[in-house]
């Protein structure tokens, strides 16, 4: 057996489906489909239950996934300290972050990072927390910026700054002469938010739990809809669904004015959240997550509250 085979089934356990595993691990479907099989007929066993439309793993393949799992993360640590005898700031810097963060985050903070490091080349990506919580792990992503609160065994997690929450609606919408909202303001409003597996979604849920919860006002009508992308969101406000609610570093895109929505901000102690940087313990590249840190505080953004 390889690591590469070890990949493959860690992966496919994840995605649950062969041509997704395949994309993630950057092959045609075949070449892992074979990959698989062949490591089943080594061990002896079938890892996975397949199904037209899903594939799960075997009870006994669960015990060898974790397995695998265990192995690619000794096999990340073993590069992890051979890069620790390279230049720190001469090597690529894989970055990940979650949705709600990474499209407002990104454009700031990569041309500082590289000015202060231009021979780093920088790889980024965006995923659910769950996703880059095990990329982390298998050592696929060097740091990830996610928001608190976040553990993981053997992961060192650094705040980074707060952000509040502020309200989207529409310029013509009652609330939009108001200077601030009161929270109790949202009771009896349509507020959109974001699917199921977004953490900014609970995260509104656990410091607003009234929300849509009222009763619907006179001749209107509720519509529960959701969004896939906090843009989503905003273009539904624009369309007369509802108001929304997004992190402030979201609000600042001018493309959301450019459709007639305004944003206003909680009176009072405003709703946060607090968004951090998380690394394997094992990590030797200081130098580069500092880089990275101070890339970050020296894109200015505004409304955010530094840790």
């Amino acid at each position: 057996m390889t690591l590469t085979e070890l990949r493959y089934i860690v992966t496919l356990a994840q995605m649950q489906h062969f041509g997704k595993a395949a994309e993630r691990c950057n092959v045609n479907q075949s070449t892992l489909s074979i990959a698989v099989k062949k490591l089943e007929g080594e061990l002896g066993i079938e890892l996975f239950e397949r199904s037209k439309n899903n594939v799960r793993a075997t009870p006994i393949g669960e015990q060898v996934i974790k397995q695998a799992q265990r192995v690619l993360e000794e096999a990340a640590a073993i590069k992890d300290i051979a890069m620790s005898g390279k230049d720190q700031l001469n090597s690529p810097l894989h970055v990940g972050a979650i949705f709600t963060i990474g499209p407002y985050l990104f454009p700031h903070f990569i041309p500082p990072l590289q000015k202060s490091a231009p021979q780093m080349p920088l790889i980024i990506e965006e995923s659910y927390t769950s996703t880059l919580r095990k990329r982390l792990r298998n050592g696929e992503v060097d740091v990830i910026i996610v928001a608190l609160p976040f553990s993981e065994p053997d992961v060192v997690v650094q705040p980074l700054y707060e952000e509040p929450f502020v309200v989207v609606l529409p310029k013509k919408h009652p609330l939009s002469k108001k200077q601030t909202i009161d929270r109790r303001d949202l009771d009896d409003e349509n507020v959109l938010m974001m699917g199921e597996g977004h953490c900014f979604r609970d995260q509104v849920i656990e410091a607003l739990p009234n929300i849509n919860c009222g009763k619907v006002q006179s001749g209107s009508v509720r519509t529960m809809t959701e969004g896939s992308s906090l843009e989503t969101l905003c273009y539904m406000v624009a369309s007369g669904l509802g108001i929304t609610i997004l992190p402030q570093t979201a609000a600042i895109s001018a493309e959301y004015r450019k459709n007639g929505l305004i944003t206003l901000p909680f009176s009072g102690t405003s709703p946060t959240r607090t968004a951090a940087l998380a690394w394997r313990a094992s990590f030797p590249r200081h130098r580069a997550i500092d880089a990275l840190r101070k890339s970050i505080y020296d894109s200015h953004l505004p409304g955010i509250s530094r840790h």
